[in-house]
C-alpha cells in the first residue's frame, strides 16, 4: 500500500519532467530550415559591404599611423591587448612590408570575405575572414565605434558556427551544404532570437529607469543635438506631447519585444514596429548602418519562416531525442516506470 502511494507521485513527476524535456527539445532542436540564417548572412554582408564602400575613401585617414588619430592616440584610446593593425604592421616591418600595403590588404581581405559570405561560397571560411578583419579594423579605430560595430562583429562571429550556407548559397548549389531542415539550424536560430530579446529588453529597461524617456526629453535631445540633427525639430517645443508619446512608444517596443515577438498573433505587428523604429533612427538621426543592421537581425530572426511544420516529423532522428530518451519512455509508459515496478 505504501509502495503504491509513493509510486503515483513519482510517476507524475517523471511525466512532468518528460513533458518539460520534450518541450525544450522541440524548442531548441526541432529541425528547421536554414533560410532565416541565410537571410541574416546575406543582409549582414550587404550592409557591411555598403559601409565598407563608404569608409574606403578615408581608409588610410582612419587606420593609418599618420591619419586623423595617429597610432599613439589610437593605442591609448583602444582596449589593452586588442588585436590592432599596429600589431600586424610592427611584426611585418622586419620583412620590409610597409604600412600602406598592410592596411590595403586587410581592407581587401575584409571586402572579399564579405563578398564570399554574401554569395555563400565557403561560408564558414568567409565568415571567419570577415570576422577577423572586422575585429582588427574595429579595434584599431576603437574610439570611432558605436553599437553597430559591436553588433556586426558579434553576429559575424555567430556565422562562423551557424549553418548559414545551407540555403540561398553557392555552397548549397555545389552540394557542400546539407539540404533540408536540421537541428543545428534551429539551435542557431534560437541563439539569435534569444540574443535579440535580451538586447531589446536590456535597452528598454535601461531607458525606463530614467526620466528622459518618460517626459520626452530624450526624444527632444536626440532630434536636436548637432551630431544627430538631420532636420529642424525645434517646433516640437510647441507640441511636447509628441515627444512624450514618441518616448513611450520606444519604451513599449523595446520592453515589449521579448514578450510580443514570440506569439504568432503579435509577431508581425512587433516586427513591423521594430523595423519602423530603426527606419526612424536612420532617417532622423543619420544612423543608417545601425538601423539597417538591426532591421536585418529582427527580420531574419522572426519574419522568415523556419518550416515550423517539420518539428513534429519523425525524421528528427534518435540523436536529437537521445538526451531526453528516458523521459520520453517514462511519459509513454501507462503508469510510468515507478508504477510498473509497484505493480510488479
Amino acid at each position: 500500500m505504501n509502495a503504491r502511494s509513493t509510486a503515483a507521485p513519482r510517476a507524475a513527476i517523471e511525466r512532468g519532467i518528460a513533458r518539460a524535456c520534450a518541450a525544450v527539445d522541440r524548442f531548441a532542436f526541432a529541425p528547421a530550415s536554414a533560410a532565416p540564417l541565410a537571410v541574416l548572412r546575406i543582409g549582414l554582408a550587404s550592409v557591411l559591404l555598403i559601409q565598407a564602400a563608404m569608409v574606403a575613401p578615408a581608409l588610410f585617414e582612419l587606420y593609418g599611423r599618420s591619419g586623423i588619430l595617429q597610432t599613439p592616440f589610437l593605442d591609448a584610446l583602444g582596449r589593452p591587448g586588442a588585436v590592432r593593425l599596429s600589431w600586424l604592421i610592427d611584426r611585418l616591418a622586419a620583412l620590409g612590408i610597409g604600412e600602406a600595403p598592410i592596411i590595403a590588404a586587410v581592407g581587401a581581405l575584409y571586402v572579399l570575405a564579405l563578398g564570399a559570405l554574401l554569395a555563400g561560397w565557403y561560408t564558414r571560411v568567409a565568415a571567419a575572414g570577415a570576422w577577423f578583419a572586422h575585429l582588427m579594423l574595429m579595434m584599431t579605430a576603437d574610439s570611432t565605434n558605436y553599437g553597430v560595430d559591436q553588433f556586426a562583429n558579434i553576429f559575424l562571429f555567430y556565422l562562423l558556427w551557424m549553418p548559414a550556407g545551407a540555403a540561398l548559397s553557392l555552397d548549397r548549389r555545389l552540394g557542400r551544404a546539407p539540404a533540408g531542415p536540421t537541428s543545428m539550424a534551429r539551435l542557431a536560430l534560437r541563439v539569435v532570437q534569444i540574443h535579440l530579446c535580451i538586447v531589446y529588453l536590456a535597452s528598454g529597461l535601461g531607458k525606463a529607469l530614467g526620466e528622459q524617456w518618460w517626459n520626452g526629453d530624450a526624444i527632444w535631445r536626440t532630434l536636436n543635438l548637432p551630431e544627430y540633427r538631420q532636420r529642424d525639430f525645434t517646433w516640437l517645443a510647441r507640441y511636447p506631447w509628441l515627444a512624450v508619446g514618441a518616448g513611450w512608444m520606444v519604451l513599449l517596443i523595446e520592453c515589449g519585444y521579448p514578450l510580443m515577438i514570440w506569439p504568432r498573433r503579435t509577431r508581425r505587428l512587433w516586427v513591423a514596429a521594430t523595423v519602423a523604429l530603426h527606419v526612424g533612427i536612420a532617417a532622423f538621426m543619420g544612423l543608417g548602418t545601425f538601423g539597417a543592421i538591426m532591421t536585418v537581425l529582427t527580420i531574419s530572426a522572426f519574419a522568415v519562416r523556419a518550416d515550423e511544420g517539420s518539428a513534429g516529423s519523425s525524421s528528427t532522428g534518435a540523436s536529437r531525442t537521445a538526451p531526453c530518451a528516458w523521459a520520453h519512455r517514462a511519459a509513454a509508459a501507462p503508469g510510468g516506470a515507478s508504477g510498473q515496478r509497484a505493480g510488479g
